[in-house]
């Protein structure tokens, strides 16, 4: 039987590992960050401390026969739910995928803890650590061609098309995978353009971007990186 301070101990260390990750989700002002990732380590602790220790007492009967397994088991199926809650679909860019799997792997963190796998708990963490903010940056350098980046302007109703876009942009109208214009209520006399480019570097977004500020009758611009 495990005693009451290893129980606690296991517990105070999960919630620090969870955080150490939470802090690197809140930083970026993600809905699932500091507090989130506490509560789901520390929380897959206590189903795998109450899996493996809290029936204890019944299997000391001959005829009970328990898989201590199967309530750890249902915390990787069950931590889905709460992941796809942080996943978010702005038109067709899909947010949130990196924080919803740090969710999944800090529930496994917890329930490694809670099982008394200190060093696996702990370079667990470590490796999420250099995969959420050491790898980013490389991401970013050698994939960042790769990336969807929207526009999302106001324009004067009836002003802007998608002739008005080839015209404006010439070859890189090839790289747009998105173009919505919705017309804004009729008392405004704007309406919403929403574009979304696909395989573009940093560098040619900054030069389109430059381009749609030298546009009349623009207005509310907003930008977005996936």
């Amino acid at each position: 039987m495990i005693s009451t301070s290893d129980v606690i101990l296991r517990l105070v260390v999960s919630a620090i590992l969870g955080s150490l990750i939470g802090i690197e989700r809140e930083r970026l002002s993600w809905a699932a960050g500091l507090r989130t990732h506490m509560l789901v380590c520390v929380g897959s602790t206590l189903i795998m401390l109450v899996s493996a220790y809290g029936f204890s007492q019944i299997l000391l009967s001959e005829k009970v026969v328990l898989d201590p397994s199967r309530m750890a088991a249902q915390v990787v199926s069950g931590i889905g739910f709460l992941g796809a809650g942080s996943i978010l679909l702005r038109g067709e860019i899909i947010r949130g995928l990196t924080t919803a799997a740090s969710l999944w792997t800090v529930a496994a963190i917890g329930l490694a803890v809670g099982g008394g796998m200190y060093v696996a708990a702990v370079a667990g963490t470590s490796i999420v650590l250099i995969i959420l903010a050491g790898i980013k940056p490389l991401e970013r350098r050698y994939f960042a061609d790769k990336q969807k980046r929207g526009i999302k302007f106001l324009v004067l109703a009836d002003t802007f098309n998608m002739n008005h876009l080839h015209n404006l942009l010439g070859l890189a109208a090839t790289r747009v995978s998105k173009f919505v214009v919705r017309r804004e209520p009729e008392d405004s006399g704007y309406d919403e353009v929403s574009i979304v480019f696909s395989r573009l570097s940093e560098k040619e977004f900054q030069k389109i971007k430059q381009t749609f500020l030298t546009l009349e009758g623009v207005k509310a611009f907003n930008y977005t990186d996936s």
